[in-house]
């Protein structure tokens, strides 16, 4: 291995530890979520995560096409019926005062930066489509979901921090966490592949239509 590539690889390194640190202390800190991320860019679990989703139906499609998606005009997706996805999407946003573009960029080069992309994209249309609530133990439950769709590395640390935290910090809510980790985890395995989908070519289509199309119960209504 060349001393660049053994640079790059313990920059990453650091890049992730501080990242997995500050999220330690706290796990609402977006910035930090994407540091860990940019710093497994290099990594052989993100080329095998990377290679993993290509093996769903239809991902590598998307894959090939670079698909990516403009930033959704909000407004205009209020204005759709009340049962479509694009309405839920944007009513979500709107309740909770979060920015359809508050991920951090990154140039795509391969497949693994355009997977990071993706995913950071179409976070927050998961997280309706799943039925996902905002908490930190719920976030977690997505994860466990994409770690069975994906094998995103990123979902695998943010479970493992989110355990480790738990038990030092409120254990008293380990119940919970083990049971929205085990619950997202077999929604994502039944499901199918979310990454496949351009779902913003399809707002309209309700809400109930993509579930049953994706084989979803959504995690609100969830009966082992």
């Amino acid at each position: 291995m060349r001393f660049d590539d053994v640079r790059k690889l313990n920059l990453d390194f650091l890049t992730t530890l501080k990242g997995v640190v500050m999220l330690m202390k706290d796990p609402e800190q977006t910035n930090s979520v994407f540091d860990v991320e940019d710093g497994l860019r290099h990594t052989k679990a993100a080329q095998v995560a990377a290679e993993y989703a290509k093996t769903q139906p239809g991902v590598a499609e998307l894959f090939a096409e670079r698909y990516l998606a403009p930033t959704p005009d909000i407004p205009a997706l209020l204005q759709l019926p009340p049962d479509s996805l694009g309405h839920a999407y944007a009513s979500y946003l709107q309740t909770y005062g979060f920015d359809p573009d508050f991920y951090r960029k990154e140039k795509v080069e391969d497949d693994v930066t355009y997977m990071f992309m993706r995913m950071r994209q179409t976070h927050d249309i998961w997280h309706v489509v799943g039925g996902f609530g905002v908490d930190v133990n719920a976030e977690l439950g997505l994860k466990a979901f994409e770690i069975a769709q994906v094998h995103r590395p990123l979902a695998a640390i943010l479970v493992a921090g989110g355990l480790l935290r738990t038990l030092f910090k409120t254990p008293e809510r380990l119940d919970d966490l083990l049971d929205q980790i085990a619950i997202g985890y077999r929604m994502g395995a039944k499901a199918k592949p979310f990454l496949a989908q351009k779902w913003e070519e399809h707002w309209e289509k309700p809400l109930e239509a993509w579930r049953a199309e994706l084989n979803v119960q959504p995690m609100t209504e969830y009966v082992p």
